[in-house]
């Protein structure tokens, strides 16, 4: 222990006091000044150092080392006649230049604590496990993710050999070999399932230092590393690490500026340093909003967002989180993951789940699309009508979807595990019909009905209003009874069947002209829902496109992205006599026809019925002389269901044509 004398008490003392104060070796015994106020003498007395106005009393005391920071000649030459010969006399000059060496060390370790800070808090936001070793096989680093993965504390992996800190760990081998071993699958003793990744760690002079591992927690949700601390020697391997990672990472400022990536970044990307250091965070985003300039706004970190990015647009997903060091904002790192091969599997995944829900059940209320309020609140009754074993009475006009509410209230209702069995009212001759629905006996033989096809499940009966009355009273008693009887049979058999039925004639109106049974109609109607026409709804037209073009697109093999204004406008405008039907017509006929490079629908492309009522102006449109008549006879036959208010055979008698003919031209013209 060497002990000092200090001379001076003002700035100069002040200084050099507070920095020999942190010196172990170094013992002040006193501090000599005139005046008790001077900078120094305060600080020593706060400190318990003992002060003096007179120095000469001292020398006789156990003094190695006289520091003079008076700056006066006078006072060195007196200290220098009178100090013991064992004492040292530094004079001021050379203490003053102590001091600033000693004040820019100080500087110099502060700006490399802060480099290292940043570095530690860069490189523990990664998410993927880091460990590394010396040639001894000593772990060296190990990082927060690691930890947490294999269940060991930092402090306990510092340190010790790799294998009893991860026993099954090749990275010895990796230093040997000198082999790079990629994408390796590993199980850890914590049951983490891992991939991992060993390289080899080679210095500029081609000597192996040492080995180093990054894996990735393949069994659960990718999350970000958090900061942690006591690492050491990350400035010589950040970079090496950093650049091993499969997933882009870059690094930004806290004023959103580039400063840092890696090479799966310019993979990813198609970016360069050149291109993307010291320049904005939102250069390489191709659609989307920067998360870069988000994490710096909140200073919180945002996972799992969807962003494209780079000049080929890739699908990528980001985490993003804030570098903050002593409560600042530095900066924020960000780690990039290519999901274009992921997205391609998720949507052949959705399509399979899509076609396996088509085989169980049909249609569900997450088929029936819009927002306006008539069919929100036919979906409210049909959802209500499902969960009691009612029957069912669907009214509507043609094609404005009473089949598919038919089967959501079916797939919603206990019966959706049973057979949905359609049944045209209108399509067989009153006699076929009859032994469709119920069977025959013959010969003492029982030939079984729909309606024993369908026991615990739903009849759907299309367009009742159509059935003959005699009909109407054989299902009024199942509809009372419960129970069937056969063509030709004389024993009733008991069924467990619901009935749905639809209609999309006036039934009123066919109760008065004595065509429709009034007792039958009062059994049906128990739960009465009105399905909506389009043009009740238009501002449905968008949403009910949107899903359409997402099925045709998988169907017809095409990418179309949506409609121009002006097609949107005429779909709007069109009155709809067919609805959704007819929608998916017009819809599935234009793609048909579209180029295979299209990508927008523009009004040209949609059938002349559309845009001539649009522009209100049939003139304007001339199409083949072919065309025009189809249009033509297509109004024709809309005008005469309305007229006859949906009743097929009344619109073929009114048209002086067969009911085959009609049935015919309504499949042309898709308005069955």
């Amino acid at each position: 222990m060497q002990n000092i004398l200090i001379v001076g008490a003002g700035n100069g003392g002040y200084a050099l006091l507070k920095l020999i104060e942190q010196a172990e070796y170094l013992q002040v015994k006193g501090i000599v000044d005139i005046n008790k106020d001077a900078p120094g003498m305060i600080y020593a007395r706060e400190h318990n150092i003992q002060t003096y106005s007179e120095w000469k009393q001292l020398l006789t005391r156990n003094i190695q080392i006289i520091i003079d920071v008076t700056g006066s000649n006078d006072v060195f030459t007196e200290l220098l006649a009178n100090r013991p010969e064992t004492a040292v006399l530094i004079p001021g000059a050379i203490a003053n230049l102590i001091v600033s060496l000693l004040e820019e060390k100080n500087k110099y370790i502060q700006i490399m604590d802060s480099k290292k800070k940043m570095q530690e808090l860069i490189f523990n936001s990664i998410e993927e496990g880091m460990i590394s070793v010396n040639p001894l096989g000593i772990v060296n680093f190990f990082n927060k993710s690691a930890s947490r993965m294999t269940n060991v504390r930092v402090e306990d992996a510092i340190g010790k050999h790799v294998n009893t800190v991860i026993s099954h760990s090749e990275l010895p081998r990796t230093f040997e070999t000198g082999h790079v071993e990629l994408n390796q699958e590993l199980i850890l003793e914590s049951g983490t399932k891992i991939v991992t990744s060993r390289y080899p760690m080679i210095n500029d002079e081609g000597k192996k230092i040492g080995a180093f591992a990054v894996f990735k927690d393949i069994t659960e949700v990718v999350r970000l590393a958090e900061e942690i601390t006591n690492l050491t020697d990350i400035q010589t391997m950040l970079e090496a690490i950093i650049h091993s990672s499969d997933d882009a990472i870059s690094v930004v400022d806290e004023e959103g500026k580039g400063i840092l990536i890696n090479p799966a970044y310019t993979r990813i990307t198609g970016f360069s340093e050149e291109e993307v250091i010291g320049k904005p965070a939102t250069a390489d985003i191709s659609e989307g909003e920067s998360i870069h300039l988000k994490v710096l706004q909140t200073q919180k970190p945002i996972r799992g967002v969807n962003l494209r990015v780079g000049r080929q647009e890739k699908d990528v997903i980001v985490n993003v989180a804030p570098i903050i060091v002593n409560n600042h904002l530095k900066g924020s790192v960000g780690v990039i993951h290519d999901m274009t091969e992921i997205r391609s599997l998720m949507k052949e995944l959705d399509h399979a789940r899509t076609l396996i829900r088509t085989l169980e059940s049909p249609y569900l209320f997450e088929d029936i699309h819009g927002d306006s309020e008539v069919i929100k609140f036919a979906i409210e009754q049909a959802r209500l009508a499902a969960s009691v074993p009612i029957t069912v009475f669907l009214r509507g006009e043609i094609g404005s979807g009473k089949e598919l509410f038919a089967h959501a209230i079916h797939s919603e209702s206990n019966r959706k595990f049973n057979k949905f069995i359609r049944v045209n009212c209108s399509s067989l001759e009153e006699h076929l019909l009859e032994r469709e629905l119920f069977g025959y006996e013959e010969s003492g033989i029982s030939y079984p009905g729909l309606f024993d096809a369908a026991v615990s499940g739903t009849l759907f009966f299309d367009e009742v209003g159509e059935l003959a009355k005699k009909t109407q009273a054989k299902l009024l008693r199942v509809l009372r009874e419960s129970s069937i009887l056969r063509v030709g049979g004389t024993k009733p058999i008991p069924v467990d069947v619901r009935i749905i039925a639809a209609s999309s004639l006036n039934i009123e109106k066919a109760m008065r002209e004595g065509t429709f049974r009034e007792d039958f109609y009062f059994q049906l109607n128990r739960m009465p829902i009105h399905v909506p026409s389009l043009r009740e709804r238009k501002e449905d037209i968008p949403i009910i496109v949107e899903h359409l073009l997402v099925n045709l697109n998988k169907e017809y093999g095409r990418n179309i992205e949506g409609l121009s204004k002006s097609a949107s406008e005429s779909l709007l405008l069109y009155e709809w006599p067919g609805n959704v039907r007819e929608i998916e017509n017009v819809m599935s006929r234009t793609m048909i026809f579209m180029q295979s490079t299209d990508r927008i629908i523009e009004e040209h492309h949609l059938p002349k019925l559309i845009t001539v009522h649009a522009t209100e102006d049939d003139d304007q449109v001339i199409g083949t002389l072919a065309e025009q008549m189809d249009e033509m006879e297509k109004k024709v036959l809309l005008n005469a269901l309305r007229v006859c208010e949906g009743n097929k055979s009344q619109t073929a008698k009114k048209l002086n044509i067969s009911l085959r003919t009609l049935y015919y031209k309504l499949e042309k013209y898709n308005l069955a």
